[in-house]
This record gives C-alpha cells, structure tokens and sequence, in this order.
C-alpha cells in the first residue's frame, strides 16, 4: 500500500483560535459544540479565518461477492439501477447537493453492469463486483492498491478545484456486511451485536445475515488472519473511500463521515494512519444496528441523529449547514470590542 504523510494538526494555533471565539460578543462557551467545531476547522486550515470552499461530495458505487449469499433484502441490480438514477438528479443525495451547493461527482469503482454509456459517471471501474468472501478474500492485493489510488486520484481532482471540505458516500448492496465484520474486528464488539437489518432484513434475515458473516469470520481466522480485514472483506467502494480519506487528510481537508458504512471506512482508515480522525467530522448516527455503538468505540458524537439509513452520504450533507454556522460564527460573528459591549461572561 502507498505511504501517507499524515499528521495531527499543530496545535500551537490553539490559543489564539480560543481568544477570537472568546471574544465574540456572546457569553463564553454560550454557542457550544459550533465553538468546538469552529476550533477543529481552524486547526484543520491553521488559520483564524477558515473557508468551506467548493465542497464536494463523492458518490462511489460498488458490487459485492457475499451479496449472492442472501445478507440483503434489496438485489445487486439496485446498485446500477440507483447510479443511473443519480445521473438524472434523482436521488437523495442529488437534492442534498443542491440544497447545500456540493459538487456531486457519481464514480464507478466496482460496479456490476456497464455504465460507460453515462459520461456523468466517472469510470475507475476496478472489476465488476468484489469477490464472495465467504470463501476467498473480496479482492487481491492488486485490487486493493487500485482502489486506493482511485480515492486518491478523486481527492486531488477535488483539491485542484479549490475544495476544502469533502464529503463521501456510497452505494453498494451488501456493503452493510463488510462494514460489520470491520467493526467486530477492529473493536472487539461482539458480531451479533454488529449485524442489523441493512435495507429491510427481517428477524429471520438478520439471523441468516449473522450466520454467513460468522462462518465468513471463522474461515478468515482459521486460513487467513496474515492477511488484513480490509481487502479480504472490504468492497471497492468502501476502499476507495478510505483511500479517499487518507488522502484528504494529508491535503489538511475536512472530511464528513456519513452513516454507518462510512463510518467502518473511518474506523478502517484510523486502523492505519490514527491521525486521520483529527479531519474527521462524524455527522449523524444512523438507525442501522451497531452504529451507535461503533461511534461510541471512536468516542465520537455525532451532529445529528436523524433516524437516516439512506447511505449515500446523505447524512452529512444534512449536516452541512450546522458545519457552516460554525464557521460563520468565528469568521462574522463581531466582537466585544469593535462592538462596543462590556464582556459579560
């Protein structure tokens, strides 16, 4: 895998960031967790002044092996049916875009059926779908290296554009069961309690849906433990998100994290590089079980709690506005000075 040079934010900027938002004209502490994430951002841009210029949301689409096992509801033809979809501005995600004026770019990485006859998606198509890691690793080293140097590759094409803000999200049927598997692994948390219904599963689904991710996890300890959980179980958008991640980071971008399958992308990129979670903003927690969970194992709390388990990083373009009050407070907010009111807190 590629080396990252990724460093936690210098921190020597701090005080002089906590003097402008103390000095606002407000009691201090009084604007909370925007105070909070005005400091992350600061710290982030390492500027007193930061911007969200030209946000960019990335949509990547993906197919998975373990999806012919029956662990979801909704089948693989979903998957190119909805990127079709968001082609003519029809999803959830389009609308969030245009409500908050991001730059949607719809990428093919790992999508099982032929897209090139829609130029609005973007083609780094690494294979039709991941493999069945039920019985074999989800894709080869060579996949695996692919997948991040495509994250890396859309990640740059959004910085040359003037982007300081990225967003991520997916769309891929299946790819709730990977992103079980990485949060049992990676925290230890009980593998039933990671499993919850993704699309619509009903008891009896989730119970099925649990016993292939065991015997999957079970084959994979027993043969195959030298290899990482990442590329044995990951799908190819989810790869490429993490890639995308660790690339933003060194580029000192902010980077949203959606939903439950984003937020096992971030778990699994912390895994690498820890100080990649210093650009990371966690914006919702999601009604898929284990979330709530997996956030807790991060020791995050997230902007919002909405009830969403759309994916597609609809969450945190939700979020997007709460973002932007952040900033707005350090950068228009006046102060007690040029205001001409006596400090009251």
């Amino acid at each position: 895998m590629r080396s990252f040079d990724i460093q936690s934010p210098n921190k020597s900027l701090r005080p002089s960031i906590q003097k402008k938002i103390d000095n606002l004209n407000k009691p201090k502490g009084s604007l909370g967790r925007l105070e909070s994430l005005a400091m992350q951002i600061c710290l982030i841009q390492q500027t007193l002044s930061p911007s969200l210029s030209h946000p960019c949301h990335l949509l990547l689409g993906g197919d998975h092996g373990i999806e012919r096992e029956g662990v979801s509801v909704s089948p693989r033809e979903v998957t190119w049916q909805q990127m079709i979809n968001f082609t003519k501005g029809g999803g959830g995600v389009n609308m969030f875009c245009r409500q908050h004026g991001f730059d949607l770019k719809i990428v093919d990485v790992g999508v099982d059926y032929d897209l090139s006859d829609y130029p609005q998606i973007l083609n780094y198509k690494i294979a039709r779908g991941t493999r069945d890691f039920l019985h074999e690793p989800a894709m080869t080293a060579e996949e695996f290296e692919k997948s991040i140097s495509v994250g890396c590759k859309l990640v740059d094409e959004c910085y040359q554009q003037g982007c300081r803000i990225l967003s991520i999200g997916e769309m891929g049927i299946g790819n709730t069961s990977p992103s079980s598997i990485w949060m049992h692994l990676f925290t230890g948390i009980p593998l039933a309690d990671c499993i919850g219904a993704g699309a619509g599963l009903n008891d009896e689904g989730i119970r099925h849906k649990y016993e292939i991710l065991k015997k999957a996890v079970d084959n994979y300890q027993l043969s195959c433990h030298d290899i990482s959980p990442i590329p044995y179980f990951g799908g190819f958008e989810m790869v490429t998100a993490i890639g995308a991640m660790l690339r933003a980071a060194e580029q000192h971008l902010i980077i949203l994290i959606d939903g439950f399958i984003m937020t096992a992308c971030a778990l699994a990129a912390i895994q690498l590089y820890p100080a990649v979670k210093d650009y990371m903003i966690f914006t919702h927690c999601g009604d898929e079980s284990g979330h709530q969970r997996m956030l807790e194992a991060l020791e995050e709390k997230p902007l919002l709690h909405l009830g969403l388990r759309l994916g597609e990083g609809t969450g945190a373009l939700c979020a997007f506005p709460i973002i932007d009050s952040a900033v707005r407070m350090i950068n228009e907010m006046n102060n007690f000075d040029n205001a001409n009111i006596t400090r009251y807190f």
